[in-house]
């Protein structure tokens, strides 16, 4: 057997001294060579993370689900919709967040003598793109649901912006570079609480669907 492959399932059984949370993934097919090696790489870019007390990210693409994570242990659960990707197989690398979205600024009054309510995770933006070293674009988007208009927008503007690269391509006679890019489709409430949670200089680890 791979030797990452028995790396993994040995994680899988030994999961005590890293606490219930952990608990790899019960989802994994521990007959799939493929799937073992993708779990294996992820586990060992966590168990670097988890050495340090700052909270990373994991995007699991395969459960859909995104944790926020510190110690290896999940300290909050975000459900993702739906999502998509480009350049997936360069996936592989743990992402540094570039800087955390900004806060919706509220329009103060300051004839009012009232105390002005602090900063809430409704502040924050539905949707956004954030920014990461290595190139690594996740653009968080609206489902469409919750509201057709702002899907369509949205999903406008990224046709858009992938119509402006291949006019350059084009028109300069050079390959366009696709950087890898991760579209999610998450609630607004879900959207906000996951840019209520970030940091700068945030890591992010993700996990790819088996190549079929």
């Amino acid at each position: 057997m791979h030797l990452c492959a028995l790396l993994v399932i040995l994680l899988l059984f030994q999961t005590a001294s890293w606490g219930t949370e952990y608990g790899a993934f019960p989802d994994i097919e521990k007959n799939d060579a493929a799937t073992l090696e993708e779990a294996s790489r992820v586990l060992d870019e966590e168990l670097k993370l988890a050495a340090r007390s700052q909270a990373y990210l994991l995007i699991d693409l395969v459960t859909r689900m995104i944790e926020v994570k510190a110690r290896g242990v999940a300290l909050h659960r975000i459900p993702v919709a739906e999502w998509s990707a480009s350049s997936i197989e360069q996936m592989t690398k743990t992402f540094r967040l570039n800087a955390r979205p900004p806060i919706l600024r509220r329009k103060l009054d300051p004839s009012s003598v009232a105390e002005q309510e602090p900063i809430a995770p409704t502040d924050m933006p539905t949707q956004y793109v954030l920014t990461f070293t290595p190139a690594l674009s996740v653009e968080i988007a609206p489902v469409a649901q919750e509201g057709l208009s702002r899907w369509a927008w949205w999903h406008g503007v990224r046709w858009w912006r992938q119509l402006g690269r291949w006019t350059s391509s084009f028109v300069g006679g050079q390959p366009t570079q696709i950087e890898p890019a991760l579209r999610l489709s998450l609630s607004v409430e879900q959207a906000q609480s996951l840019a209520w949670s970030l940091v700068d200089e945030m890591a992010l680890v993700i996990r790819r669907p088996a190549a079929k």
